[in-house]
């Protein structure tokens, strides 16, 4: 016979259908003005990586491997972006913090295959600054748009492939109480927490997956910059070597970012002391980091500023045309 703890403990486990997001909502007089600063930050984001897009797609002259990488890295801090930030700012405007579990599960999913696509797109984008500066005279034959393409579409099918075993690994765990998540969206870590039965294999599992999306790029990164640095030191002229720095100083630049923020927050120690500050960089890694790219590449580019100044003057001379015509 079931005794009384037992079959509460089953009923828990059967109705628990949602979870509940704590955020960053701790002080409800600061709602509003969360809301209205996550609601710039989204609009900004997605405002400047589509830019991006469309200045790459428009521009001949940016028609080249590193603006096609380019053009796909906004295009997933964009998707990416739109899997966290919705969510929240409906929360800080609602106050509804709840999300089913299939929800939370599927929240989880595509953010950590598009992060994982991130990183292996970040390492392609590597790559193609080493054939360039250590390789210039093969550069044309080696990167290719055949090859672009197939790292592209490698790089996201192995991602959402691999994500897809940790995520349905995550789904069949049993979930008895409490249901409270102490973060603003569904990881990894924070959801396993609340799991009411052993995860140490899971978590094994998972920490060996996650190697292959995000240790795997990184070290094919760092083996690309520590070629492309060596050989920028070898130019003899101080001209030279600017110019070839130039190039890649803007990706140098977000990867810097991209990697520093996502190293803290996940080597970080998860306990209590450390959970606020834990929180804080995990809002740098999944909210701030896509604003990094738009604004670096805006600033630092030539090529996209120029792009950008000539798609302005084309819509400034087609709106005075049709203000003259009407």
């Amino acid at each position: 016979m079931i005794n009384a703890t037992a079959t509460q403990g089953l009923r828990n486990q059967t109705d628990l259908t949602e979870f509940i997001l704590l955020g960053i909502n701790d002080v409800p007089e600061l709602q509003i003005f969360f809301f209205s600063v996550f609601l710039l930050i989204y609009t900004v984001t997605i405002s400047g990586n589509l830019l991006i897009v469309v200045l790459i797609a428009c521009d001949q002259h940016l028609h080249t491997p590193m603006y096609f990488f380019l053009g796909n890295l906004s295009c997933l801090e964009t998707f990416y972006s739109t899997t966290i930030l919705p969510r929240m700012i409906t929360a800080f405007l609602t106050g509804d913090r709840t999300i089913p579990i299939w929800g939370c599960f599927l929240q989880y999913y595509f953010f950590g295959s598009l992060v994982g696509s991130e990183c292996y797109l970040l390492a392609a984008m590597s790559y193609d600054r080493f054939l360039a500066i250590c390789k210039p005279l093969h550069y044309s034959v080696l990167m290719n748009n055949t090859l672009c393409v197939q790292l592209i579409m490698t790089s996201c099918f192995s991602c959402f492939l691999l994500n897809s075993i940790t995520t349905y690994l995550m789904s069949r765990l049993s979930f008895c109480g409490p249901h409270t998540l102490d973060h603003f969206f569904c990881d990894f870590t924070p959801v396993i927490m609340l799991a009411c039965e052993d995860t140490r294999r899971m978590e094994l599992m998972a920490f060996s997956l996650s190697s292959l999306i995000a240790l795997v790029p990184f070290l094919l990164t760092l083996i690309s910059y520590s070629f492309i640095i060596s050989t920028i030191l070898r130019i003899p002229s101080t001209t030279g070597r600017q110019k070839a720095f130039s190039t890649c100083s803007s990706h140098l630049t977000v990867v810097t970012v991209f990697y520093g923020t996502l190293v803290i927050v996940y080597m970080i120690p998860k306990n209590d002391t450390l959970k606020e500050l834990n929180k804080v960089f995990s809002v740098f890694y999944t909210v701030l980091t896509p604003i990094v790219n738009p604004i670096v590449y805006c600033l630092r580019n030539r090529d996209v500023k120029e792009a950008l100044n000539k798609l302005t003057s084309q819509l400034c001379n087609f709106f005075r045309d049709a203000w003259i015509l009407s």
